[in-house]
């Protein structure tokens, strides 16, 4: 018999692969009951990931997402973890959209008084679980390979909060290249944010760094900081130190990840 985890992973597999499932099939595939696939898919619907239907499930979001929420998983959970250390009760803050990202908002439980402004809908679904949270969801073009919203629209809300932290995502990031993404309009996105925030940090994996998407939103040094896992090479801070507006980095290190914050 499969173990919940790995359960989890074959049926997100499964869902990538032919669109849709049913719990006939997955219990006969993993050789568990129906009762256990239907808990299972219950539990995968309330982290968002699918939504069920009469005899099994279908992807609750873009393909794209659904494949990257399921890799490097214990990662991404471990970054999130570290980022909500961040902030206090009473804060104002903006995530912006990323598989990452919004994993962060799985670990506000318990703070008070949190007002959380995002343009991720991956962000949304998680915060609204949490009735502690007061949520403003930017409103705008949905892109659903990103799960966001973008435009005009998103970025005149944006400007409305002034807050004490924007969490950010990149598809790459290095000194040479700087705070990368695939997409335009979602650069514009973290370049708003950026300005309405007293402190910019962001939140990566290791996998993404010294890599660069097709566009640069930033210099690495447009970050306050960096939160990404303990695997990311042991080169990378004296790396980082080659942007000319870093003066100094203080690095620390965690079992788990691993912070950078930019003096400047």
């Amino acid at each position: 018999m499969t173990e919940t985890g790995e359960r989890e992973r074959l049926i997100i597999d499964s869902l990538l692969e032919r669109g849709s499932v049913t719990v006939a099939d997955l219990s006969r595939d993993l050789a568990v009951s129906g009762v256990t696939i239907r808990s299972d898919l219950k539990g995968l619907e309330k982290r968002g990931l699918l939504s069920r239907v009469h005899g099994g499930a279908v992807p609750a979001i873009h393909p794209h997402i659904l494949e990257r929420q399921n890799l490097r998983v214990e990662e991404k959970q471990n970054i999130a973890r570290a980022a909500a250390d961040l902030v206090r009760n009473g804060d104002t803050i903006m995530i912006e959209a990323g598989t990452t990202l919004a994993l962060l908002c799985r670990y506000l439980g318990g703070r008070r008084d949190i007002h959380l402004i995002t343009n991720s809908a991956l962000a949304f679904n998680t915060a609204k679980n949490n009735p502690s949270l007061k949520i403003t969801l930017c409103g705008g073009e949905f892109r659903g390979s990103t799960e966001s919203f973008v435009g005009p629209i998103a970025v005149e809300t944006i400007r409305r909060f002034n807050v004490k932290i924007a969490f950010i995502g990149t598809d790459g990031f290095s000194a040479r290249n700087g705070i990368t993404t695939h997409l335009l309009e979602g650069g514009e996105i973290i370049k708003v944010m950026k300005e309405q925030a007293r402190q910019t940090v962001l939140l990566s994996d290791s996998a993404k760094y010294g890599k660069a998407g097709p566009v640069t939103i930033m210099p690495l040094s447009g970050a306050d900081g960096i939160i990404t896992d303990a695997q990311i090479p042991g080169e990378a801070a004296a790396e980082m130190g080659e942007d000319p507006l870093i003066a100094r980095i203080t690095e620390e290190n965690g079992a788990a990840v691993k912070r950078f914050w930019f003096a400047k």
